[in-house]
């Protein structure tokens, strides 16, 4: 079985974008890396999982979460190379296990617990469910959204992880996004 690949090292700041389905989180990712003039990492699971779906007609499985993992730490280390300063990581091994936990009745592989102990990210943008719903052929449970945000925060504020809360529409949801890293990296000093 392949094991979790160690996480690069690279003098950079690790941001993740975090939060429940259909928050945007793609979008930021793509919006911050255009103003900070760096790199992004791609959701995994969402390639993985819509070539599965276009393949089988089978959603996820499971046994797909700790491949997801894997893939997730692998397109980072791949995208750290060429990153300047920032990297925004659309969804990292917590998202996975807060997915986990809620979908498969609490429980969470150790090969992804022991993903998010060792892996280091600097900071969170937690996404507000404060967008429109957009469906499809992955995305489940838009009722229970705000649930998903709660289960999510519980997480950061279990583990004492750094965040900032992300909400708006559009250019001011980025605007918002961007004052709050900035705000952060002033703290920092």
């Amino acid at each position: 079985m392949e094991t979790i690949s160690q996480q690069t090292v690279k003098d950079l700041y690790r941001i993740v974008l975090y939060g429940p389905e259909s928050t945007g989180k793609t979008s930021l990712a793509q919006g911050l890396a255009a103003h900070f003039k760096t790199q992004w990492v791609p959701e995994f699971a969402r390639t993985y999982l819509q070539e599965k779906w276009e393949r089988e007609q089978a959603v996820c499985a499971l046994a797909d979460l700790p491949h997801i993992v894997r893939g997730q730490i692998r397109w980072e280390n791949e995208r750290l190379l060429s990153a300047e300063k920032w990297l925004f990581c659309d969804t990292n091994a917590l998202v996975t296990q807060v997915w986990s936990q809620t979908h498969f009745e609490g429980y969470c592989a150790p090969e992804i617990k022991k993903a998010v102990q060792d892996y280091h990210y600097d900071f969170y943008l937690l996404t507000q469910p404060d967008l429109p719903w957009v469906r499809d052929d992955l995305r489940d449970r838009p009722a229970a959204r705000e649930e998903m945000f709660e289960s999510f925060k519980y997480q950061l504020d279990k583990h004492n992880l750094p965040y900032a809360l992300v909400g708006g529409k559009h250019t001011s949801r980025l605007q918002n996004a961007i004052t709050a890293l900035k705000k952060w990296e002033k703290s920092l000093i």
